[in-house]
């Protein structure tokens, strides 16, 4: 705890937020909770009397970061840096039992249906309530007046339309952890959006766990309801002082004509295709539960690139499901050679408990997995290195975001089609500009993922 600090000073709390950004979002509302009560978030844990560890609990990697920054802070606790650990998340709400038992220095479990009362359990056990452990329904759904600080950088922010998913993929763990499909209002997401517009947000990046699913449980309760995705973004698009629109996670089921025609409408939508494919072998597809066929996919992505031929598709695949055969894997791979992919993410399958994937007995051993990651990898850098190249000598547009994280020479931004923390950046060798200005930069140099420019007038 920060030497200075008085008995009357506003109690100090550091978050550390692991996993995805829809996480992110989680512990934005409880900064912004306890900061309407009177907290002070800060950015170093050494400065803070209480720090909270916003687990993922999604696949094994991301499990056992989240264990080793908890033992981090319990460590710092009984050094008498900080004087509590709240574990929070995905991990909690997945293992309760086994987290509470395992690590008893932490002083509370919150779990994904109860973080938005952060600042009311803090309170409590200052006061000296004894209960350490607050699980409720697996999720909790953002509402209107609920709290929430935007941790990004001033220009763009992420917009959280859902909780839940219901889909039922045999290799993910979100239904166990997070529950079914549970859609926020359009009116209730535009206000939102609306108040981050206000506060100089540029950009909205739309996450939820499938954006295409997006209001099929309201539908359903309400043959009169209209929340779609197509109709959110319609209203979405019609706030003012938003620029890009950036949809992350469709599912290629839900590439309909109609999205296609309102993304090629309005430029306020980004160009950009975020769609998990997973697989393309049909019967890798089926065993995954995943409910299209190669043709289906094979029909949409041609869609998109006939509709809007320059617009970026990405998309993700996992290598080592159970029973994936070397065949299969090869058909995987020559896939990704003819598609051309604008970016590849590629997971080595994990096997997660109390899931179908998990249960499987034809499991693949590691170091096939490890091989068949590289080897797709090792494809798909060859096409983005070419890709890049192609951009030197094209002027693009680029939103400012501040200087390079590797020097303070030059400045660093993203165009659109470029996603943060994801994908690469444009890095700007010439010229000045504000943080969240959006300028035209002529590429050029190309990297892997990264390309350089100057600013031209």
């Amino acid at each position: 705890m920060n030497q200075n600090q008085t008995e009357n000073s506003p109690k100090k709390v550091h978050f550390i937020s692991l996993g995805c950004p829809k996480n992110l979002v989680d512990s934005e509302i409880m900064a912004g909770t306890l900061m309407k009560d009177g907290y002070e978030v800060v950015a170093d844990a050494e400065d803070a009397d209480t720090v909270v560890v916003n687990t993922c609990g999604f696949i094994e990697e991301s499990k056992k970061e989240s264990i080793q920054r908890i033992l981090d802070m319990t460590s710092l606790k009984e050094q008498g840096q900080i004087k509590k650990v709240v574990v929070a998340g995905c991990l909690t709400q997945r293992y309760k039992d086994e987290l509470v038992e395992g690590l008893p220095e932490a002083d509370l479990f919150v779990g994904s249906g109860e973080f938005q009362n952060i600042a009311k359990i803090l309170k409590n056990h200052d006061a000296g309530e004894k209960k350490k452990t607050f699980f409720n329904l697996p999720t909790y759904l953002q509402e209107e007046a609920t709290p929430r600080v935007n941790s990004q950088p001033k220009h763009r922010a992420y917009l959280k339309i859902s909780e839940g998913c219901m889909k039922r993929c045999a290799f993910c763990a979100i239904p166990l952890i997070r529950g079914n499909l549970q859609s926020r209002t359009i009116q209730n997401i535009v206000n939102e959006a609306k108040l981050l517009a206000a506060g100089g947000v540029k950009e909205l990046i739309i996450i939820s766990h499938d954006f295409t699913d997006y209001g099929w449980d309201l539908r359903r309760k309400d043959p009169n309801a209209k929340e779609s995705p197509v109709e959110l973004l319609k209203a979405l698009a019609e706030v003012d002082g938003i620029q890009w629109i950036r949809m992350l996670y469709l599912y290629p089921d839900g590439i309909t004509q109609e999205l296609i025609d309102l993304m090629k409408s309005n430029p306020k939508f980004v160009k950009y295709f975020d769609m998990p494919l997973q697989h393309i072998n049909n019967d890798v597809l089926k065993k995954m539960n995943r409910k299209m066929t190669r043709e289906e996919i094979e029909v949409a992505l041609k869609r998109i690139r006939t509709e809007i031929p320059d617009a970026v598709i990405r998309t993700q695949f996992i290598v080592g499901f159970p029973g994936e055969t070397n065949e299969q894997f090869e058909e995987l791979l020559k896939f990704v050679s003819e598609q051309q992919f604008d970016r590849v993410g590629c997971f080595k399958y994990s096997p997660e408990e109390n899931t179908p994937g998990g249960k499987m007995t034809d499991q693949i051993e590691d170091h096939i997995k490890d091989f068949r990651h590289d080897a797709l990898m090792s494809i798909q850098q060859n096409i983005s290195k070419v890709k890049h190249e192609a951009f030197i000598g094209k002027t693009v547009e680029v939103l400012v975001e501040g200087y390079s994280e590797e020097t303070e020479l030059l400045l660093q931004g993203r165009t659109s089609q470029q996603a943060p923390e994801i994908d690469g950046v444009v890095l700007i060798n010439d010229g000045e500009a504000k943080i969240g200005d959006i300028v035209k930069v002529e590429i050029t140099e190309s990297m892997e993922y990264d390309l350089i420019g100057g600013i031209v007038q």
